[in-house]
């Protein structure tokens, strides 16, 4: 099991109170840096309660994979301070990731399902910009 420690800006996904009557089903599009061979993490998916304690993860089903590139979940436990009303919180996730082929640079799409226990459903839309280390723009 992985423990991973969250600060600064993150997203999360499934978080308890997120979602209103009229948000059941929702779309988020959002892309992510990697480099070539190496897991680049693209979400962490946790359930926390009002009380500050884990509710049911949801489910995670990859819609459409990359054309290039693998996606595995693994779970997780996830640390984080300050996060609402909760102070300091430990709560079991679950962490996907993308793995580009070592020659493979440029973007990769792929689209994963997370059905949550109270009915409502994201389709997340994650673009990959694999890029060589060090190989952005410097301004």
């Amino acid at each position: 099991m992985k423990v991973l420690l969250l600060t600064g800006a993150l997203f999360f996904a499934g978080l308890a109170g997120c979602a209103s009557a009229q948000e059941q089903s929702r779309t988020v599009e959002r892309t992510v840096k990697s480099v070539p061979n190496r897991d680049a993490r693209i979400g962490v998916y946790l359930n926390v309660q009002p009380d500050c304690t884990s509710g049911p993860l949801p489910t995670i089903r990859l819609v459409s994979p990359p054309a290039s590139g693998k996606v595995v979940v693994k779970n997780a436990k996830v640390k984080a301070t300050n996060y609402k009303a909760c102070l300091a919180l430990e709560v079991p996730a679950y962490v996907a990731f993308y793995k580009s082929p070592a020659d493979f640079l440029g973007n990769d799409v792929l689209t994963i399902e997370v059905k949550y226990v109270g009915g409502r459903t994201e389709i997340q839309k994650i673009t990959v910009n694999v890029m060589r280390a060090g190989g952005e723009q410097k301004i």
